[in-house]
Order: structure tokens, then sequence, then C-alpha cells
């Protein structure tokens, strides 16, 4: 891994003292809003404790799984993913760089986001793709139109499989979101079905987004309200937030109705785009990343990032750290799902994308030491004003202060 950041070196002693205010302040927040009675308070006579099971941990699992690879025309590609907050892990991905035979030179990513646990995002991240081939809708003549046809009725009939699944296993509830990209010699094909969330960076520019499926969309809410269902705060039937997913069949029982009738549709939206040599990279997430960061912000932070780092899982991971860092320091309200949620990303970079730079990387050292300096310096401004510095404390300084060189897109809490 080749970046700017100083390796090798030992923590200072005031970095460390921090980081462990800081855990003990953000594990406090959460531990307070788990219901019950509070930490140390016994319950009164004769009242029974209740604990309501609370879908965040009082401290996040920050261990990474991290991928990489490569196709043969020059792709590459990385992804990374974690827990988070979340008390499980319910990610999953399919990352296939050759599909075989005469679609040898086609690729296939894919993340699959689950809710009410990982059974069905699993599933569906182990047999999509085959489902999406057995319609046979893809050949080297590369028709888009056949192609949009077969990603569609993969996707149908992905769902129609799980549903006798389900019902053999006795599986009561669940499902995924989808977001996936199908890259051929000549287009990139995607499919969102949920608010997971594809991104086309071109020229240093989003060229192209997906959009997300919330059941609050004057179309999704208008399929969701014939099916017999409603939309209250912003969820179907005050319940689930996406109104596309594979899965979630009680969402799915109205009779005389399609499939792709249903509250809940599983079929995904399909768009192409013709490939460009200005293309540089794709990024494929799920809305952890999205409801962090908008796409002109990823966009930026990662060409940025790719100037001085050569290893697309470091870039993955600071991604997810940026998210994460985020939601931890406050800048994104508690309410807010995605800041809290897994995170996982797929990037792909093609043959145009921004290379390492030594004038970036002169530039990001620069602003290594000019922040370990602001550190330092605020840390003892704190220190004699008989304050308890933690982390947080010395963000809200450094936040007021105008830092140049900050990551674009990324500001203080990439660092």
């Amino acid at each position: 891994m080749r970046t700017a950041r100083k390796s090798g070196v030992e923590m200072p002693a005031f970095m460390r003292h921090l980081v462990k205010e800081t855990e003990k302040r953000v594990s406090s927040f959460f531990k307070g809003g788990r219901g019950g009675t509070a930490e140390g308070e016994q319950p009164k006579e004769g009242e029974k404790e209740e604990m309501i099971p609370s879908p965040y941990l009082d401290r996040p699992v920050l261990d990474k799984l991290a991928e990489e690879g490569c196709a043969r025309w020059g792709l590459t590609y990385a992804l990374a993913s974690m827990q988070g907050w979340r008390a499980n892990m319910e990610d999953f991905h399919n990352c296939v760089p050759q599909l075989g035979g005469e679609l040898a030179d086609w690729n296939f990513f894919a993340v699959f986001d689950g809710h009410a646990g990982s059974t069905v995002a699993q599933f569906c991240s182990q047999h999509l793709l085959g489902q999406i081939l057995a319609t046979g809708g893809m050949g080297p003549e590369d028709d888009p139109e056949k192609v949009k046809a077969a990603i569609i009725e993969g996707f149908l009939q992905t769902d129609k499989h799980l549903h006798n699944v389900a019902r053999r296993e006795g599986w009561e509830r669940g499902g995924t979101t989808v977001v996936a990209a199908l890259i051929s010699p000549y287009y990139i094909y995607f499919a969102n079905c949920g608010d997971s969330r594809a991104m086309l960076c071109r020229s240093g520019q989003v060229c192209f987004s997906t959009e997300d499926h919330k059941p609050y969309s004057p179309l999704e809410k208008e399929r969701i309200e014939s099916a017999g269902g409603s939309v209250t705060i912003q969820r179907i039937n005050g319940s689930l937030a996406v109104s596309r997913a594979l899965g979630d069949f009680s969402y799915k029982g109205a009779e005389n109705r399609t499939p792709s009738q249903q509250m809940v549709s599983p079929e995904p939206e399909v768009c192409v785009v013709e490939r460009s040599p200005a293309d540089e990279f794709l990024v494929l997430a799920c809305d952890g990343v999205w409801d962090t960061i908008s796409n002109e912000e990823l966009c930026a932070f990662i060409h940025n990032r790719l100037q001085v780092c050569t290893d697309l899982r470091d870039v993955c991971s600071q991604v997810i750290d940026l998210c994460l860092y985020k939601s931890s320091f406050g800048t994104r309200p508690r309410s807010c799902k995605g800041s809290l949620d897994n995170i996982s990303i797929i990037l792909l970079c093609f043959p145009g994308a921004p290379q390492l730079s030594a004038e970036a990387l002169h530039q990001e050292a620069e602003l290594e030491d000019l922040l370990e300096a602001k550190v330092a310096e605020i840390y003892e401004e704190l220190c004699a004003r008989g304050e308890e510095p933690d982390l947080l404390s010395v963000l809200t300084v450094l936040a007021s202060d105008d830092i140049p060189g900050l990551p674009p897109g990324g500001g203080i809490q990439s660092k």
C-alpha cells in the first residue's frame, strides 16, 4: 500500500488519550438509547425490568472484509465491507471479473443489502447471476434490449425461486435490495432494486447514478396504494423503508396483480450507458454509504484518493471510515438509518482512472504534518483550561479552522 500516510511511528501519548476518551463518550451515547433502566440504576421494587433489544452495538465492529482483483482488458476492482454499529452483518456481494465462454470479456458485480436478517441477501448473492444467464438473452452480439430483458427476467425468476425456498424452509421474513453492474466490451448495464446505488464517474464528474426506490416517490407510492398498502412515516405500512426488493413476501400477496405490481416490487430498474475512454471508476454501494455522502462528494473523494494510493482496497476502506466517522462525530442525526448501518462498497477502476501523482503525494504529506501539529496544539490548550480532551472536542475546534488541502468530499472527517 502506497500512500502519504506515515507508518512505523508510535502514536503520541496525547493521541492515545484522545482515542480512549472518544471511545468512552461514543459508547455511552449508544448505551443510553437501549431502553430499560439507565446504567447503574436499579429497577424499583416490584417492577419487572424490560430490556428492548437494540439494533445497535455499544461500539462498532471495525473489522473489514476486503478483496481485490482484475479483468483481462484493464479493469481493476476492490471491495470492502464492515458491520459497523449494527448488531448483525446483513450485507453480501458478488464479484465475477470474467463470466467465461462467449462472455469472457463480460463482468458482473453486485451489492446485496439485506434487512430483517441476512438469509435472503446471502441466497440472492449466490443465485441472481445464474438466473440472469439462464435466460439466454446475453451473447456476443451485445444487444442492449435483449440484455435488459434478461436482467429483469433474472431478477423476477430469482424472486420466484426464493419464494419457493422460503415456503419450504419456513423463512417468515426478510428481504434484500440489490444494485448490480454488468459490464460488456461496449456497454455498462446498471440494475437497481431498492435504495442501494451505483455511480459512474467520467472525466472527474458524476456521469450517471441510479435512482433510489423509496415508498414516498410518486410512482412507487401509486403502486403501493394500488396494491392495498399505504405510505406512513415514509415507509410501506409504516414499516418497510424500501419499495423494491427481493424477498419481503408479506408485502407481495395482493391478488390479481403481477409481481411487479405488488407493494414491494422485485423488478429492477435497468439503465444502459455506452462505455467511453473517459470512464474513470464505478461505485456500487449500500445505503450505509449514500446516507452519509452525496454522489458528487464521493466522486471527488475517490478521485483524490486514487492520486495518493495505489491499493484500491485501502481506498474502499477510507470511504467506509469516512462514513463511519461522519456518523460518530455527529454530522448526521442518530435517526438516520444509513449513518449507523452496515457499510459495503465495490470500486471498479477503468484504464482512464486517476493515477498516482507525486504532487498529490507531497501535498498529502504536508497536510498530515499540519494536522498533527494542530491536534497537539489544541490538545495542550484544552488541557490548560482543565478540560478532558477527546477526539470529538478536538474535531470541533478543527472544523472551525480553515485547513488547506483537505481531501475534497471528505473534509476533516476523512483524516
